[in-house]
């Protein structure tokens, strides 16, 4: 009897892989073991599930059920893996004991929470899951006025998003700008200055230091409601607000990895065919490094997959990345990025601005173009710009 291909995780990445295995041969045996319910859904829609007015169900795509009898699959929800024997090959999941031919780790990332004083900080929200949704979303749709903590590209979605659905939001970014790891400081002037526009409060350059129950403080301010909290800032400051939601970055799920003796730097290491440090455990998605970096993107994740497929059914497929793209989906002035934004590989930046958009080139010290924003209707031009930037 053949050993199933094992995959630990039901996120964007494992639900991926077993749709290219499923292209490639519909026989093989997989199981699925996910500590979450095993819905199938598109995680990028979160960012705009508030102005939609969308509910759970209207996320979901594909039900846990209905995805197992599509690819025929065994799939284990809310289920916990407990143990990886590599050596012997089988792994222990609550009560199951499953020996495996190939095991995948797709164990996603966990929302960076930044250490923040207060009775009130066990109050924040994330929105990095279905799950994480469901728990907090009739909190969020009840609430007047939202602080988002973060400012790279979730966090300007969602700041967005909330602010379309009539929330009154601030965003808090610690960085002098926003979107500082994508962006060239120009564009995001420009960016600040929409959201600003759209009745976004925006505090650069400083962080939450502390969220306090309204009640706990001694603040002569008559007009604070009932339940509120109040968020201390580094520069003084004070919000008072419903709700906050952090949005300051992910943390790889390496934990399992780490108890079984798998390499891990930033995220669970692997080669150029995806394999870890053991032979037959392989990772991919917002876990695993690959090349050094942790590519929490949709089409990095979509080549890893197809190329990890075929090594499964053993057609060795090293994983090779082009330049990617990023949409960042704030619809009252879109962004799309591709290739090298914010190295120091950049020698110097070229902007063609225009009342219609902005259009940057991004070069290095060989004046080869490395990669480039543009933004509005100029974003037209990011698919030519992405080939030239691939023949460069």
């Amino acid at each position: 009897m053949t050993l199933p291909i094992v995959i630990i995780g039901s996120g964007f990445a494992a639900y991926q892989l077993v749709k290219a295995l499923r292209r490639q041969n519909n026989e093989i045996d997989i199981c699925i073991i996910t500590a979450d319910s095993g819905d199938d859904y598109n995680k990028p829609d979160l960012s705009h599930v508030f102005s939609k007015k969308q509910s759970v169900a209207d996320v979901i795509n594909t039900t846990a059920a209905e995805f197992a009898e599509q690819y025929k699959v065994r799939l284990i929800t809310k289920t916990r893996v407990n143990e990886i024997d590599g050596f012997n090959k089988f792994i222990i999941a609550g009560e199951h004991k499953i020996s495996y031919s190939k095991l995948v780790l797709a164990t996603g990332a966990t929302p960076f929470i930044p250490a923040i004083k207060g009775n009130a900080a066990q109050r924040l929200l994330t929105l990095n899951s279905l799950q994480e949704f469901a728990a907090c979303q009739e909190q969020i749709t009840s609430a007047e006025s939202v602080l988002v903590i973060g400012g790279g590209l979730i966090g300007v979605e969602i700041a967005l998003d909330l602010a379309n659905a009539g929330k009154q939001v601030t965003l808090v970014e610690p960085s002098p700008q926003l979107m500082s790891r994508q962006l060239p400081e120009y564009v995001a002037l420009e960016l600040q200055k929409n959201l600003v526009q759209h009745n976004i409060e925006i505090k650069t350059a400083c962080t939450v230091s502390a969220i306090e129950l309204e009640a706990a403080l001694d603040i002569n301010d008559t007009t604070t409601k009932h339940g509120q909290m109040l968020a201390l800032l580094s520069n003084n400051d004070h919000l008072q607000v419903d709700q906050v939601i952090v949005c300051a970055g992910l943390k790889p799920n390496t934990q399992l990895a780490d108890q079984s003796n798998i390499k891990t730097e930033h995220g669970i290491c692997v080669d150029a065919h995806l394999q870890t440090s053991i032979k037959d455990i392989y990772s991919l998605g917002d876990c695993a490094q690959f090349e050094g970096l942790v590519r929490a993107y949709l089409q990095p994740i979509l080549i890893s997959a197809n190329a990890l497929a075929k090594t499964l059914l053993d057609a060795p497929s090293a994983v090779n990345l082009p330049n990617i793209m990023i949409k960042v989906k704030t619809p009252t002035y879109p962004i799309q990025i591709g290739g090298v934004t914010c190295s120091n590989e950049i020698n110097r930046w070229i902007f063609d601005v225009q009342t219609e958009g902005i259009i940057a080139k991004a070069y290095n010290e060989q004046q080869k173009l490395i990669g480039f924003v543009v933004t509005a209707e100029k974003t037209a031009q990011a698919f030519p710009l992405l080939r030239e930037l691939s023949q460069a």
